[in-house]
């Protein structure tokens, strides 16, 4: 069972906070910081000073010290999940300063997009070679509840599977398949990052993080078998050129039969004719330059 497929009741969901521009209460905390002053000084200039000026200039005062801790700074691209006593009340996304009850919790977590290059990892692809990958992704928080109270750390979850989907596409296709009929990590980048990335989507969905963008930034034989897949790729390059350089080959001597036959050049008898295709075959074919040689006798 993957991790997408956690029951959805075990899951936390953002949600909008209710909270109060920072600004406005920041004008009523002066006000209510001026009313306690001003009710002090009233207080305590007649002879007898009044009790219950004094308990109204406590009163408004503590008030509006109160007010000037449940202010806080919400920056572009952040947000501020917002708890009571443990409680989730839900996410605040409005930049600027912003204010709550003082005693709810403020946490603040980046909703930017991130870039991560992955270590590089030793993997056996689909045909058993080991090969080393690395990854780039560019993810970003996209649920703030999920991502702070759904896993223990969002960053070193994110680490850990794009480590774990790397191998799971790693394992899935060969690296290199000379015959080019099926999908490589080799000569497929776009395939397999398209495959990587809803990987990465489904695997990072139950911390509400999502990709906008990967792909493989490593790929190479492991140390102890890369000489060996190197001369295995040189000699299956030979054996391709060298059926290619076959295949012109008996064209051009087929196509140059039929022209003599056809124009009444000469006129060869079997044995002739195989004797001139074979001499045909080792000038198209050779790696050397021939040698003429000239006739200069009768046909034979």
């Amino acid at each position: 069972m993957s991790l997408s497929d956690t029951p959805a009741l075990n899951r936390s969901r953002e949600t909008a906070a209710t909270t109060q521009s920072g600004y406005v209460m920041l004008l009523v905390s002066l006000a209510l910081v001026v009313a306690a002053v001003c009710l002090f000084i009233s207080a305590v200039t007649p002879d007898e000073p009044n009790g219950l000026m004094m308990i109204g200039a406590i009163i408004t005062g503590t008030l509006g010290l109160m007010i000037l801790t449940g202010f806080y700074m919400v920056n572009p691209n952040e947000a501020a999940a917002i708890q009571l006593f443990g409680a989730y009340k839900g996410t605040d996304r409005n930049e600027g300063l912003r204010w709550v009850l003082p005693w709810l919790a403020r946490k603040k977590i980046a909703v930017r997009a991130n870039n991560v290059i992955s270590q590089t990892i030793k993997v056996n692809d689909a045909r058993g070679n080991p090969i080393e990958m690395g990854a780039q992704v560019v993810w970003r928080v996209t649920d703030t509840a999920q991502a702070l109270f759904d896993v223990d750390d969002y960053r070193e979850f994110v680490n850990a599977q794009i480590e774990a989907a790397v191998r799971a596409i790693g394992s899935r296709y060969p690296y290199d398949d000379i015959e080019h009929l099926e999908i490589t990590l080799r000569g497929n980048h776009d395939e397999v990052g398209v495959e990587l990335r809803a990987a990465l989507i489904e695997r990072l969905s139950v911390a509400g993080i999502t990709v906008d963008e990967c792909g493989l930034t490593h790929l190479a034989y492991a140390p102890e078998i890369a000489g060996a897949m190197l001369r295995r790729q040189q000699a299956e390059a030979v054996i391709s050129a060298r059926k290619k350089l076959v295949e012109g080959a008996v064209t051009m001597v087929e196509m140059a039969l039929n022209q003599l036959s056809e124009k009444g050049v000469v006129d060869l008898d079997d044995e002739r004719r195989a004797a001139m295709v074979s001499n045909l075959m080792v000038v198209l074919c050779g790696e050397r330059d021939t040698q003429p040689v000239v006739n200069a006798g009768s046909l034979y």
